[in-house]
C-alpha cells in the first residue's frame, strides 16, 4: 500500500467531490470513508486508476449517506444520479483547500488539524497521535471545524498569509506517533510554492528546509536537546541546505522581503557557519533588525538580545534583554545564558532554574535543568 500515493490525491478527490455538489463537511467523510476503502482492498487488487477509483467510491459513500438522511431529502433530490462514468476532470483545487482549511474563523488549533486531514490526507488518528491527544478529542475538534466552514463558498479567494502561518504552525509542533509533522508541512509547503507565486511561500519552504537540516543533530543519543552551538554539523543534511539556501536567494532576489524570508536568512548564516565559533552574528543581528521590523513582535527582539550578546558581548545582550518584558515566554533562559557568558554563574543558575519550571516541554525542561545543575555543583563543592 503506497501512503504516499493515497495522501497525494486525497486534496483533489476532495475538490472533485465538492465540485459536483457536495457540501466540505460531508465530501470530506466520504474520502476518509474510501480512504479506508483503499486501504482494505488495494493490496490485494490495485486500481489502474487510482484517483478515479477514490472519485467513485467517495461520491458513492456520499450518496449512500445523503439518501440515508431524511433531514437532506432536498439535497437527495440534487444528487440523486450519479455522473457517468468517464475519465477525472484534470482540475487541481488543493490551493482552495488551503484557503478553506486556514479560514480566520477557525482557531488555529482547529485550523492546523483540518489542514492535516483533508489536505495532508492523514487520519484522526494520526494527527491525535502527533498533537498528544485522546482520537476522540481530536475527532471533535475536526468536527467543529468543519461544521465552522460547511457555509463558506469553495470559490472565495483565500488569504495566502494564513495558510502560510497555518503551515508554519504545523511545523513548529514537530513530531510524534507514527507522523512526523515537520516533514509533513515540508511537504505541504512545498505543494503551496509550486501552486502560488509568492516569495513568502518560498521563504518559508527555504526556513523549513535549513531548520530541518539541523534535525539529527538536535538530540543526543539518550533524547536530550543539543544547543545549536554544540551540534555536530557533519550531522547536518547539506543537500536540504544547499535547496534551501537555493529558494531562499531566489526570493531575496524578487525585493518583497517578509519574515519568513529573513528567518530563512538568519537559518542560512547559521547554516554557513563551518562552526559555531565562526558564525557571522553582525550579519545575523541585522536580520533581525529587518524581522523586527516587519513584525514588531518582542519574541524576535527577544532572539535579537541572543544575537546582540554574541555579536557585541553579553553585557550589550543584557542591555537590550533589559528594554523587554520580562513575562516573555523564555525570557529567564535568554537572561540565564547571557549572565553565565558574562561571568555570573550564580544567577545564571538560579535564572536556568526557573526557565525550567516554566518550560513547556518535557525536553527543555530537562535541558534547562542539566544547565542550573552544571552551574550549580562547583559551588557544592
Amino acid at each position: 500500500m503506497d501512503e504516499a500515493l493515497l495522501r497525494s490525491l486525497t486534496p483533489s478527490v476532495l475538490t472533485v467531490l465538492v465540485r459536483r455538489g457536495a457540501d466540505f463537511a460531508a465530501a470530506e467523510d466520504a474520502v476518509q470513508d474510501a480512504l479506508v476503502e483503499a486501504i482494505r482492498v488495494w493490496p490485494a487488487d490495485p486500481p489502474r486508476d487510482p484517483k478515479g477509483w477514490l472519485v467513485t467510491v467517495a461520491w458513492r459513500r456520499f450518496l449512500d449517506a445523503t439518501r440515508a438522511d431524511t433531514a437532506r431529502r432536498r439535497r437527495e433530490d440534487r444528487v440523486d444520479e450519479e455522473p457517468p462514468p468517464g475519465p477525472v476532470p484534470a482540475a487541481d483545487d488543493t490551493l482552495q483547500l488551503y484557503f478553506l482549511c486556514a479560514h480566520p474563523s477557525l482557531t488555529p488549533s482547529s485550523a492546523v488539524a483540518l489542514t492535516l486531514r483533508a489536505v495532508g490526507g492523514l487520519t484522526t488518528r494520526q494527527i491525535a497521535q502527533a498533537y498528544l491527544v485522546p482520537e476522540a478529542t481530536m475527532a471533535q475538534r475536526i468536527s467543529r471545524a468543519k461544521r465552522t466552514v460547511a457555509g463558506v463558498r469553495f470559490d472565495q479567494p483565500g488569504d495566502v498569509a494564513t495558510v502560510l502561518r497555518v503551515l508554519y504552525l504545523v511545523f513548529n509542533e514537530g513530531y510524534s506517533g507514527d507522523v512526523d509533522l515537520a516533514a509533513e508541512a515540508v511537504r505541504l509547503t512545498r505543494q503551496l510554492a509550486a501552486r502560488v507565486d509568492h516569495p513568502e511561500a518560498a521563504g518559508l519552504l527555504a526556513l523549513m528546509l535549513l531548520h530541518h537540516a539541523r534535525r539529527a543533530a538536535r538530540t543526543a543519543p539518550d533524547g536530550s536537546l543539543v544547543p545549536l552551538a554544540e551540534q555536530d554539523r557533519g550531522r547536518w543534511d547539506t543537500r536540504l541546505i544547499t535547496e534551501g539556501v537555493g529558494i531562499l536567494q531566489a526570493a531575496l532576489a524578487r525585493d518583497r522581503l517578509g519574515e519568513f524570508q529573513a528567518q530563512a536568512a538568519i537559518a542560512a548564516l547559521h547554516a554557513d557557519a563551518p562552526t559555531a565559533a565562526e558564525t557571522d552574528w553582525v550579519q545575523i543581528v541585522e536580520w533581525y533588525d529587518e524581522l523586527a521590523r516587519l513584525t514588531d513582535s518582542p519574541v524576535v527582539r527577544l532572539n535579537r538580545a541572543v544575537a546582540v550578546g554574541e555579536a557585541d558581548g553579553p553585557r550589550a545582550g543584557l542591555a537590550a534583554l533589559a528594554e523587554l518584558d520580562a513575562a516573555l515566554p523564555r525570557y529567564p533562559a535568554v537572561a540565564a545564558y547571557l549572565h553565565e557568558r558574562d561571568g555570573d554563574l550564580p544567577t545564571a543558575a538560579r535564572l536556568y532554574a526557573e526557565a525550567a519550571r516554566k518550560a513547556t516541554n518535557l525536553a527543555e525542561r530537562d535541558h534547562l535543568t542539566r544547565r542550573a545543575a552544571r552551574l550549580n555543583t562547583p559551588r557544592r563543592r
